[in-house]
């Protein structure tokens, strides 16, 4: 079952914080679906993810500066 993360009223650094939280505590290769705004957010937690060692998976626009990522431990 995939965990679903809304970041959207969050501002960095905190955006991927709580994404690493999250992380935390899930099991090695379940995934994490992370709703966030364009922008900072998006450039910064698809990034700080790959270099934490997880797999950004899909990153797709959902229209409205929000923005879907799959992240997988």
């Amino acid at each position: 079952m995939m965990k679903l993360l809304d970041i959207t009223k969050e501002t960095c650094p905190m955006t991927f914080v709580k994404v690493k939280l999250a992380l935390a505590r899930m099991d090695e290769g379940q995934e994490l679906e992370v709703i966030l705004n364009a922008g900072e957010p998006l450039e910064n937690v698809p990034r700080s993810c790959e270099e934490q060692g997880y797999e950004v998976m899909s990153i797709e626009d959902c229209g409205d500066d929000k923005h879907r990522i799959i992240i997988k431990k």
